[in-house]
């Protein structure tokens, strides 16, 4: 869904020509963006590239050098109204900064401050803790908590406040793979079940395909480019969003014929067709994944396959990953394949030896120049 096609009764917060400059260079320029009622947004991006400071505007916590910011169609103005919205958000962030008392003191502490019964209070505070696996902590000092606990103790704070509007930067970061792939899994379950309206920052591609109803790209504080994760992470706009998302082998050619939506496209020595209505003459950046070529030794070519692009070449490198190998082959250009090792080994395939590569012409996605 884009953003124009969006109705204003799912808005829950929208900006408009926000902008923040630094040091005299512009660090944030977006032109339009919206947070839905109940969606999860998660905002993913280089280092540098504005992440924390976009949602550092949205959570009411920086004022833009310039914009407009409205909360469920009111547009944001004095501080009193910036307080009032704010007691209706939670924020994570990277660092847990969790306050130096016991891990109860600080899930129920929030809920004092914005006035809810003391008894209320407790039955949240342990309802939460329960739900993310730490009531057993409860008496513990915040300090001495694993940062798996510290994360965890973290999102019960941010939910026992039942805030309609949850922001977190990079959560997860600094945990080891299996903790945070653990802490993903109930958080993700948590989301569907609360239906909080969620803004979330991370580097992780992973976490933004398991958590996402749709995934905002931010390249040089510009949003280049939203929508659902399958769009983005499949279908990029532009080649700096392809590289960064990982999309697999890039590569930059010509389209020389146009048949019937069956595009002829010189890349290097070669050519590939792809499924696409760009025209003739046009500059192109073709995207394949690693996983979408298949590879085989010459003689063994299987000629039933409805592959249309098959291409014959040779293997400049190998790179094992675990229960995969990255393989690179020199096709009158540099094509990447990802196989399994099984594969791998039984073809005994190693640098210098020839091979075919072949993929369809449908798993092609073309990006035109400007």
């Amino acid at each position: 869904m884009t953003q124009s096609h969006i109705t204003q009764n799912r808005v829950t917060i929208s900006a408009e020509g926000l902008s923040v400059t630094r040091n005299e260079k512009k660090t944030l320029d977006i032109p339009s963006i919206q947070v839905l009622r109940d969606e999860v947004l998660v905002i993913i991006g280089p280092n540098g590239s504005g992440k924390t400071t976009l949602v550092l505007c949205l959570a009411l916590l920086m004022k833009p050098d310039a914009g407009k910011i409205e909360y469920k169609g009111e547009a944001v103005k004095d501080d009193h109204q910036i307080l009032q919205i704010r007691r209706q958000m939670a924020v994570v962030f990277q660092e847990s900064l969790l306050l130096n008392t016991s891990v109860w003191n600080n899930v129920i502490m929030g809920l004092g401050f914005r006035s809810v019964k003391k008894e209320e209070a407790k039955a949240r505070a342990q309802r939460w803790l329960e739900r993310f696996g730490v009531a057993h902590l409860a008496h513990r000092q915040a300090k001495t908590l694993s940062g798996g606990e510290a994360k965890r103790v973290s999102l019960a704070r941010a939910f026992a406040l039942e805030p309609e509007v949850l922001f977190l930067d990079e959560p997860f970061e600094g945990l080891d793979s299996p903790t945070r792939q653990a802490l993903t899994s109930d958080f993700e379950s948590v989301l569907r079940e609360t239906k909080i309206s969620t803004v979330m920052v991370t580097h992780d591609r992973n976490e933004a395909l398991i958590l996402a109803d749709r995934v905002a790209v931010l390249i040089n504080g510009q949003l280049r480019q939203i929508g659902k994760p399958n769009d983005i992470f499949n279908y990029p706009l532009d080649e700096e969003v392809a590289g960064f998302v990982e999309i697999g082998n890039i590569l930059n050619g010509d389209i020389r014929q146009q048949i019937n939506g069956m595009a002829v496209v010189s890349i290097g020595s070669n050519q590939i067709e792809a499924v696409s209505p760009i025209p003739a003459g046009a500059r192109v950046t073709a995207c394949l994944r690693f996983e979408d070529i298949t590879l085989s030794l010459p003689d063994g070519f299987d000629n039933t396959t409805s592959a249309r692009n098959r291409l014959k070449g040779v293997i400049t490198r190998v790179v094992p990953l675990a229960a995969q190998v990255r393989v690179t082959v020199d096709s009158g250009f540099q094509l990447t394949a990802l196989i399994t090792r099984r594969s791998y080994e039984e073809m005994g395939l190693v640098e210098g030896k020839e091979v075919s590569a072949a993929f369809k012409a449908s798993v092609i996605h073309l990006i035109p120049h400007k």
